[in-house]
């Protein structure tokens, strides 16, 4: 017999993986690399949501608006690492301790 997910189910794991983002952004602030990770975690959280509700309700307006985000998303991770980079080359370290010693 095949086990069938219901709307709660996908939503419950949306949820999941949104507190766990939310957890690892605020907990494990010393690694740039971590709090980026942290941030995708949230946007899938968010994206999962949209295309779970686009998929109830037969639109597919949610699941559009979801690509969009993933297009920001992988911008935005390919913006915050170029910085990690030109950060580890000024500095040495990635810890987000010094980093209001920049000046620029």
């Amino acid at each position: 017999m095949i086990n069938k997910f219901g709307i709660f189910e996908f939503i419950h794991i949306s949820l999941t993986v949104l507190v766990l983002g939310m957890w690892n952004a605020y907990a494990l602030r010393k690694n740039i690399i971590t709090i980026i990770i942290a941030i995708e975690l949230i946007l899938l959280a968010i994206n999962l949501n949209f295309i779970i509700f686009s998929v109830y309700l037969n639109d597919i307006v949610g699941q559009i608006f979801a690509l969009l985000i993933l297009t920001v998303a992988a911008a935005e991770s390919a913006i915050g690492l170029a910085i990690l980079v030109v950060y580890y080359r000024l500095t040495g370290l990635i810890s987000v301790d010094y980093v209001n010693m920049l000046k620029g």
